[in-house]
């Protein structure tokens, strides 16, 4: 057989694969990345906003006031109250690719599902979907399983309210081990609520809902943070923006279109950026830098548009221009409403207006004070990079936008700490998507600092070069920050270090998902013929039982001890990870103040209370 006779390639080769068959097999297509649940972007959570965008669609065109959602173990339940899906067209509307009403932009004028695609992915990625529609006293309903109909209910008399219900159970063999987070979907509700005020949101027995629009999410996402000015908030038609400058160090956006979650920005963020830069330049008449008015912004825009064009299916970027077939360009309907509202707002507002003013000014003068110290760091960075002793890089990065997205997506670096744990980590770890940066010992405590540490300090200075973040958050090289310590009181002092450094500098990274913890055994447990690893003492009380006969029991009291040929199991597709999250009824800033700030007699007295002996440990 030749070298070509292998790849043979004829009529037997060309398949046609069923609608159903399509999206399953290739499901990131339709809905990005599978995940298990643990992130906010997992395919399940994508699923649900398929659905409820439908019953958006019918709130903003101005049928049904009401949503009701079900959790039930990995049951949704979704109901709205809107028109209901003609009765005659209910199965092919939830099985027909490209079946839809919203192509012709008249029954839906500024939709966000508008290729007939979304419900019909939900069904073929579900092990159970059922699907009702009530209308003007009838219902009608079907039944079907990984997107094949399996019962078709003859139309009948109903008494109910019209609307649309849809229940799903995602299919396990899609989305394997995956378990729905019930923050995840709580703030996935809360951002329907605030950018369709009005709308009444039943969820597993209790209400949400939004009065006030953006001002409301803006409140609760800066309730515990110390901002410069009061929240400025203006809207229109077709568009609602809420704004503020905080003490942070970074700019933090939240963009919506046609109450979608555009969490990759997209034409209108930059249209917003641009358009909020000049409006403040002229209202003050200086040429001030854009990176000094934007510095420490929270931003929220909410957008609707007309047929709108998303960059993927799971619609994360705005790709439209225009805000219709008929309408002025994205920039200039945002630029000219900036330019009014915000304008006539500060004139309207001196106090606020010399409050902002202040904020910009301070920027501008950390930015000349961090320049002369950023070009030295630069330099020392550049050389260092040509023989980086702390940094073991992989091949595929992040930021890499020629490389396929899902590959992206497991690039990985761990942040070790010691030559020990940093050995068996780059001994064992996959070369193509995990880097490794080691420490020297603990970094050291950035809390209350200025952002000039991050460049004076060499250990600091090299992790922020590795993760490619001193310019643009946009560039991070790597999707997964996994910090990776001993499971004792140095190794967690360390982890507390760290994230007090992503908190105060880089905040976004924590917010976005990106930083995590590794976990790692703490015993090993085997007989002559089986080994167990415990990552707990009940997890090992549970391994002795369940051996046979003598066991042997390792402790590992370090990363270092275990050999690279145990770590690979660790760090493998069984890799356990934490999620660092964010509670924003939390304040970040009194929370590091209290850990990390100086020593008062109330944290005297928790870690007395909270202290841990290490014969307790052991036990």
């Amino acid at each position: 057989m030749t070298k070509n006779d292998q790849y043979q390639y004829d009529e037997s080769s060309i398949q046609s694969l069923a609608w159903e068959e399509h999206i399953r097999t290739r499901p990131g297509m339709y809905i990005g990345k599978l995940g298990d649940g643990l992130a906010q972007d997992d395919g399940i959570y994508v699923l649900i906003k398929e659905i409820i965008d439908n019953s958006i669609d019918e709130f903003t065109m101005g049928y049904g006031k009401e949503l009701d959602v079900v959790f039930e173990d990995k049951n949704v339940l979704i109901r709205d109250y809107g028109r209901g899906i003609p009765l005659g067209k209910l199965v092919d509307c939830v099985s027909k690719i490209n079946t839809g009403g919203k192509y012709d932009s008249k029954a839906f004028k500024k939709s966000v599902g508008l290729n007939g695609v979304g419900t019909k992915a939900v069904n073929a990625l579900s092990s159970k979907f059922f699907v009702r529609s009530i209308r003007d006293g009838k219902e009608k309903s079907a039944e079907f399983s990984k997107g094949v109909l399996i019962n078709e209910f003859e139309m009948k008399n109903c008494d109910l309210p019209n609307g649309t219900e849809v229940h799903f159970t995602p299919d396990d063999s899609i989305f394997i081990n995956y378990n729905f987070l019930i923050e995840h979907i709580n703030a996935l509700l809360w951002n329907y609520a605030y950018l369709n005020a009005g709308l009444k949101i039943n969820f597993n027995g209790k209400q949400i809902l939004s009065k006030n629009g953006l001002l409301d999410l803006l409140k609760n996402k800066t309730s515990n943070q110390r901002l410069h000015y009061p929240i400025i908030h203006m809207h229109d038609k077709d568009i609602e923006i809420a704004m503020t400058h905080s003490n942070n160090y970074s700019e933090d956006y939240h963009t919506f279109v046609n109450g979608q979650n555009t969490v990759l920005g997209g034409t209108h963020l930059t249209a917003s950026k641009e358009g909020v830069v000049k409006t403040v330049r002229d209202f003050f008449n200086k040429d001030f830098e854009p990176s000094d008015i934007r510095g420490s912004i929270i931003f929220c825009i909410s957008l609707k548009v007309q047929d709108p064009i998303f960059e993927s299916q799971t619609k994360t970027k705005l790709g439209s221009t225009d805000m219709g077939p008929k309408g002025p360009t994205i920039r200039t309907f945002i630029n000219e409403f900036l330019k009014n509202q915000l304008n006539n707002y500060l004139h309207k507002n001196p106090e606020t207006a010399k409050l902002l003013l202040n904020r910009i000014i301070q920027t501008q003068k950390e930015r000349k004070e961090l320049s002369s110290i950023r070009k030295l760091a630069k330099k020392k960075t550049k050389a260092a990079n040509l023989h980086n002793k702390k940094l073991r890089d992989c091949k595929i990065h992040y930021n890499d936008k020629k490389i396929d997205l899902n590959d992206r997506l497991q690039s990985t670096i761990f942040i070790t700490e010691g030559d020990s744990a940093s050995g068996s980590i780059t001994k064992s770890r996959d070369i193509l998507t995990q880097a490794v940066f080691s420490l020297r010992g603990k970094p050291l405590n950035s809390f209350g600092l200025s952002k000039k540490i991050v460049y004076e300090n060499e250990e600091f200075n090299l992790l922020q070069n590795a993760l490619n973040i001193d310019d643009d958050m946009n560039e991070l090289r790597y999707n997964n920050i996994v910090i990776a310590t001993d499971a004792d009181v140095d190794g967690m002092h360390i982890r507390l270090l760290l994230l007090t450094f992503f908190l105060q500098y880089y905040p976004n990274i924590v917010k976005n998902n990106h930083v995590y913890i590794l976990e790692t055994p703490l015993f090993r447990v085997r007989n002559k013929k089986d080994t167990i690893y415990a990552y707990s003492s009940i997890e090992k009380e549970n391994a002795i039982n369940k051996l046979d006969g003598k066991v042997e029991i390792t402790r590992f009291k370090g990363l270092g001890e275990i050999s690279p040929n145990e770590f690979k199991q660790f760090i493998g597709d069984n890799i356990r990870l934490n999620l660092v999250k964010i509670d924003e009824r939390v304040a970040v800033a009194d929370t590091l103040e209290y850990y990390m700030g100086k020593n008062t007699p109330d944290r005297q007295e928790f870690i007395i209370d909270n202290l841990i002996i290490e014969e307790e440990l052991n036990n």
